[in-house]
């Protein structure tokens, strides 16, 4: 039997094409400003659904409450001693807070806590109607939702993502009477837009998206639409002897642009092959939001996939019209391929010198020889191939003066690699002018390559320092140079490609081939001390506690990889029942040796070393030192921890039995010593009295 509590609520906004890209972010926005206005008023509820196509956001709520709980409210008004004056009457901070409250003083009521006594009012709040509470809950959401700009439409001043043309409130079988957005709430949402554009009456809320799928035409729901795209491009490509390249952005994308999905294969012609794969792919896939089909090798086949949004009685004509759009594109990726090849790469140096970099730092040329000196530089340190190194700089930037490029500009670097493997540059050369631009983004793809490795963090390490130098580094939320994404990418080219370099050497060797009049030294710290901030991003998005990364940062290791192992050894350390203990004794003695005002001797003495308990941690250090020392000069930090982790029975022991700060001057020194040699061999990893508990 229903409960005739709760009901099924449905919410849809039925609007013009909604843009394609933002669907998926308005979609999600509006279920969690729908979720947080019913809990903000107090209304529970089952599970949550959300649908949307190019001309629809809905949100189904199950099991919802049709009316709010009853709420007993307290007000809190004077204090007693204020209340009452000495004889008992009521003064006029009682009055005046019993009339606020609509009663007398002797309706109030007294309360009595372990913090003071006060009057009170209590009241009784009727729960509203669920119905009365729906439409400011929607408006709300509606204008929470992450549009950067809303336009109107008619003569009204609603504004919107799009203009908006029905609303659904059903609340169980009822419609909740309101106006969303300039439109009369109802019952009847719309069906496809050629297969059924007629009205359709929803029975229930629960029957919404089988009715849109069943009379309509129309897959409500993202997420199962996604997966009929999928599974449809999938197999036709199959059915061509290969398999569908289907970007998760892109078919997001297509998902967006349709609500019945339906699989369509095109082809073109053989020729287009000898254009490199990449250029045909971008056209494809961004241009005209085709899927590429490759062999089972990787190699592009002259075929694509689109996805049409109706059931054509005639799709060979539809097929012919998606052929006849892309063979002009593919036609003038041809032409630039030939054209550009008429040329070297390296002809198109002298083209860099009228090219501005940034007006202060001078022109891409310039910088391009910057980047090919500090590159020398790390393949010196490295056991790199220096020439080759130098090489791919100086050619890294030319194939932004193809034709190619200028017309695909994501096809920077790539294009770059073809041209040069044209000219008969060596591989490694040609591979590294693509790979100089990796990690394009977070969690992006690293340089293969040394070479490649090498001029991707030449590079970003010039942009640095030169952005910085000029004051232009980032503020806010503002980036222009994307400056977060290339100390990132610097970081990660040393840490995950292994690059055992001094970070601040390498910049202080990058600010001396600036000129004299930008002062780029004075950059140094501070760019250093950026690229730490990002350094303890990319720990914390690792699950890195932040206490272990200040730890090793309060060291201030300059190189990054030593400051990955580090890192890692700390982490480790932690995991030992030794860590606890010894973490808090280096507190203590991070404590002790602050107070400390006189010099400290330079070594410990052995003749004042009166408790068996303080002999034994020194004997015990002596040893261990000799042993961890070379493991740490190694970077083998953490057999060296392993190895310290025996300390804790004598450090113990040490601070249970022996007085460090003793009367005798000379003895307590001694001791002050010891702690200090104790402390600076834990130093050698971390500042272990950061950690905490």
């Amino acid at each position: 039997m229903a409960n005739p509590d709760i009901r099924d609520l449905l919410i849809e906004i039925g609007t013009e094409e909604l843009p394609p890209k933002a669907l998926s972010s308005l979609s999600l926005a509006f279920e969690n400003g729908i979720r947080e206005g019913l809990e903000k008023a107090g209304l529970t509820h089952g599970a949550l659904r959300r649908f949307a196509t190019p001309r629809r956001l809905a949100v189904l709520i199950e099991n919802l409450l049709v009316r709010q709980p009853d709420r007993q409210q307290e007000r809190r008004g004077p204090a007693l001693s204020a209340a009452f004056s000495p004889a008992g009457t009521p003064t006029k901070a009682a009055e005046g807070f019993a009339r606020s409250c609509g009663v007398t003083v002797a309706q109030l009521q007294k309360q009595e806590t372990d913090k003071g006594a006060w009057l009170v009012h209590f009241s009784h709040e009727p729960g509203a109607e669920t119905a009365s509470l729906i439409p400011g809950i929607v408006d709300q959401a509606l204008a929470g939702l992450p549009i950067p700009k809303r336009m109107r439409w008619g003569d009204r001043d609603d504004q919107f993502v799009r203009p908006v043309h029905w609303a659904i409130l059903l609340l169980g079988d009822e419609v909740i009477p309101a106006t969303i957005l300039g439109v009369a709430t109802g019952r009847e949402t719309r069906g496809h837009r050629f297969h059924h554009p007629e009205p359709i009456r929803i029975t229930a809320p629960m029957d919404y998206a089988r009715q849109l799928a069943d009379a309509g035409k129309v897959i409500a729901d993202f997420a199962e639409r996604r997966d009929r795209v999928r599974t449809q491009a999938e197999a036709m490509a199959a059915e061509l002897g290969g398999t569908a390249v289907i970007k998760p952005e892109l078919l997001d994308e297509v998902t967006a642009l349709v609500e019945w999905p339906v699989a369509l294969a095109g082809n073109f012609e053989q020729r287009f092959l000898e254009v490199p794969a990449e250029a045909l792919m971008s056209t494809m896939q961004d241009n005209q939001r085709y899927f590429p089909v490759v062999d089972p090798q990787g190699r592009l086949l002259p075929h694509f996939i689109t996805m049409t949004n109706l059931e054509s009685r005639d799709p060979a004509q539809v097929r012919a019209g998606n052929e006849r759009v892309i063979r002009p594109r593919f036609s003038d990726a041809e032409f630039f391929w030939n054209q550009d090849r008429k040329q070297p790469l390296a002809a198109r140096m002298e083209m860099l010198k009228h090219v501005v970099f940034q007006q202060r730092l001078g022109t891409t040329d310039e910088k391009s020889v910057r980047v090919a000196q500090l590159a020398r530089v790390i393949a010196e340190q490295t056991q790199g191939h220096s020439d080759s190194a130098d090489r791919a700089a100086r050619l890294a930037k030319c194939d932004l003066m193809t034709q190619m490029v200028q017309e695909f500009p994501e096809l920077q670097g790539i294009m770059g690699r073809y041209y040069a493997l044209h000219d008969h540059e060596s591989p490694e050369v040609a591979q590294a002018i693509e790979e100089h631009y990796l990690p394009r983004f977070a969690g992006d793809r690293l340089p293969t390559t040394a070479t490649g490795r090498i001029v991707a963090l030449a590079d970003r390490l010039d942009t640095l320092i030169g952005i910085f130098a000029i004051g232009q580094g980032p503020s806010g939320a503002k980036d222009p140079f994307a400056l977060r994404r290339a100390a990132l990418g610097v970081l990660r080219i040393m840490i995950e490609g292994g690059l055992d370099l001094d970070l601040l050497a390498l910049m202080e060797r990058a600010a001396g081939s600036f000129e004299v009049m930008i002062r780029a030294e004075h950059a140094v710290d501070q760019v250093f001390d950026f690229i730490m901030e990002r350094l303890r991003s990319y720990y914390l998005d690792q699950g890195i506690r932040l206490d272990t990364f200040e730890a090793v940062l309060d060291c201030r290791p300059t190189r990054p990889l030593d400051f990955d192992h580090r890192v890692r050894a700390v982490n480790a350390f932690r995991e030992l029942p030794e860590a606890a203990s010894l973490a808090a004794a280096n507190k203590r003695i991070r404590n002790i040796l602050r107070k400390v005002d006189t010099v400290l001797p330079f070594a410990v003495r052995p003749d004042l070393l009166l408790e068996e308990a303080e002999q034994a941690l020194a004997g015990q250090l002596v040893e261990l030192s000799s042993e961890v020392i070379p493991f740490m000069e190694a970077g083998l930090y953490g057999e060296a921890l392993n190895r310290l982790a025996r300390l804790r029975e004598p450090v113990d022991a040490f601070f249970d039995q022996v007085l460090v700060m003793a009367e005798d001057t000379a003895v307590r020194d001694n001791r002050i010593a010891l702690l200090n040699e104790l402390s600076s061999l834990f130093l050698r990893v971390a500042d272990f009295s950061r950690l905490q508990d």
